[in-house]
């Protein structure tokens, strides 16, 4: 199987060109946190790199290692931010492995305890609701230790 080309016009693409409004939570040199617009649980964060790329398949050793290390920073802070029980983390590659939007991105779901995830429904949450969830994710961040 070859991986179809990059699409540029993608929609995490267009964020971070600034062209679409986002939740944003976290941003370093490589990589962008935002608020999953249609979450599957409160604090559903996804983590983008910066470096296009489709999915898993195609994304750069060094994009994919900066991606997992603010994967695993950001499981850490929505476990502090919404005192969860632990995370789910999901990566999808192509339409047969799930995936929607073609820019590698990883989902954090904080979860709770004998709480299912919540379908995918294609509705999109609350932005006030967003924007509470995504300051305080922001202020566990500030909180933690994780470098």
């Amino acid at each position: 199987m070859s991986t179809p080309a990059y699409d540029d016009q993608n929609v995490f693409a267009k964020i971070l060109r600034g062209e679409l409004p986002c939740h944003k939570v976290y941003e370093d040199a490589r990589t962008l946190v935002i608020m999953d617009i249609m979450p599957r649980g409160d604090g559903h964060v996804l983590v983008v790199p910066k470096a296009p790329s489709r999915n898993i398949l195609d994304i750069a050793t060094d994009d994919l290692n900066a991606v997992m290390a603010t994967v695993q920073k950001m499981a850490r802070t929505v476990i502090r931010a919404f005192d969860a029980d632990g995370t789910t983390i999901q990566q999808f590659s192509e339409p047969a492995g799930g995936q929607v939007v073609f820019h590698t991105h990883v989902h954090v779901i904080p979860r709770f305890d004998g709480v299912p995830l919540k379908p995918h429904t294609g509705e999109m949450a609350d932005n006030d609701l967003l924007a509470a969830q995504a300051e305080k994710i922001r202020a566990a961040l500030d909180q933690g230790t994780d470098s």
